[in-house]
Parts: structure tokens; C-alpha cells; sequence
């Protein structure tokens, strides 16, 4: 099948202009979208900071110890069997 030049839609103004109105639409809908959220209280969004902090504190702990037992572990096999 061959196909005209004459088939090739042209570039116009309109591409860029479609283009424009595609970003304001965009950010109109973000933020209408934005509207919706239920944002929290300052008494909310301080116990959820809290529950974050403890909760990272938390594992960091776990991970300590695990890495502190595995490392105490190694160590004493390296002097049995080294």
C-alpha cells in the first residue's frame, strides 16, 4: 500500500495549542482532586509522626540486633575454626 504525502496530517498551531489546553485541564483536575483529601488536624498529624518515629526507632532495633547477633556469631566461628 503507498500512501501520498498529502495523507501526512500537517504540523499546526493547533498541536501546540491542544497541547496547552491538555496541561490546564490537567492541573485543574490535580487540583480538584486536591479538594477531596482529608487533611489532617495539627493533634492528628503529630500522632501520626509519632507513630512513624517509634515505628522506624522500632525496626531499626530489630535490625540492629539481628545484625549484632549474626556478627557475634560469625566472629566466634572464625575463632574455632580459623
Amino acid at each position: 500500500m503507498i500512501l501520498a504525502k498529502n495523507n501526512v496530517p500537517a504540523k499546526s498551531t493547533a498541536h501546540v495549542t491542544g497541547r496547552w489546553e491538555s496541561a490546564k485541564r490537567y492541573v485543574s483536575s490535580v487540583y480538584n482532586e486536591l479538594k477531596k483529601v482529608h487533611w489532617p488536624n495539627r493533634t492528628q498529624l503529630l500522632a501520626y509522626t509519632g507513630v512513624v518515629l517509634f515505628s522506624i526507632a522500632l525496626v531499626g532495633l530489630i535490625i540492629w540486633l539481628f545484625d549484632f547477633g549474626l556478627s557475634f556469631l560469625l566472629e566466634k566461628l572464625f575463632q574455632v575454626f580459623a
